[in-house]
């Protein structure tokens, strides 16, 4: 069952992973090649007359397995010639594997920032696009926060550069507590960063923003260095199509809404 999840060491599976050798049982019953004999505690499933396990390793790791199982009954189904062909399968599926592993982290590094791990702005941009286009096409709203925290020259003269980038990736996590799964965050540069909220009015945006604003405000950062410290951040709400109808508007709008906190109290959300 492919819902079920088998832990290392657990059945047959378990043990190749764990191990990374593969296992020949050519049928129940009868004795096995010595060099593929499982241990002892290794029995087959209920039912399972013959199978064939091998690992699928790459790079000295264990991806994962392949097995094959019969109940037929007849005598030495699978032979060594089967284990070999079988091995040679698993090869090149764990090379196929790693291949779109790296692909995937590749893919994952062109869009994210090193330090935060949000999107960069350059995908934050093609994000802003396509939903630019959507909500054209079908009449919705959506928002973008800009995002700057306050007084953040502070922190960096006062504790380093270090824990200043140790405190931006803290920033990044209280952000991406405070919105839902479909909302998308990025660093759009230094210590500024945009939220994109599809599908959300200006009403909502807000409330979205003060909710990560007070979040901000409150949290307790650089813990782990026997630090707490805590600041403030500002915030401007810009909703399209009602404040922009193009991406460069819209976060023009958004960013103006967010210097006239800056200009001057500080620490709260206002709407382009």
């Amino acid at each position: 069952d492919r819902n079920v999840p088998v832990r290392l060491g657990q059945g047959v599976t378990g043990w190749v992973a764990q191990e990374g050798k593969a296992i020949l049982w050519p049928s129940a019953g009868k004795e096995t090649d010595q060099r593929y004999k499982p241990p002892f505690a290794i029995k087959p499933e209920r039912g399972v007359k013959s199978f064939l396990c091998v690992p699928l390793r790459s790079k000295g790791k264990t991806l994962g397995v392949i097995e094959i199982r019969r109940k037929e009954t007849d005598e030495n189904l699978y032979r060594e010639d089967d284990l070999a062909t079988l091995a040679v399968i698993a090869d090149y599926a764990a090379i196929a594997i790693e291949n779109a592993r790296n692909f995937a982290r590749i893919q994952e590094l062109t869009i994210t920032d090193d330090l935060t791990t949000l999107f960069n702005v350059r995908h934050m941009h093609t994000l802003l696009d396509s939903e630019v286009l959507r909500a054209g096409r079908y009449r919705k709203q959506f928002s973008l926060i800009f995002l700057d925290l306050d007084h953040f020259k502070n922190v960096n003269d006062t504790y380093g550069h270090m824990h200043g980038s140790q405190l931006l990736k803290e920033t990044a996590e209280v952000i991406q507590s405070k919105i839902r799964s479909v909302d998308h965050a990025a660093r759009y540069g230094g210590d500024e960063f945009v939220i994109l909220l599809p599908e959300t009015d200006k009403a909502d945006a807000i409330h979205v923003a003060n909710r990560v604003r007070e979040a901000i405000e409150q949290h307790s950062f650089l813990q782990e260095k026997k630090l707490e410290v805590h600041f403030t951040a500002s915030f401007g709400v810009a909703t399209y199509p009602d404040d922009a109808q193009t991406k460069d508007d819209l976060i023009h709008a958004s960013d103006e809404a967010m210097y006239k906190v800056k200009n001057s109290t500080r620490n709260r959300v206002e709407a382009a």
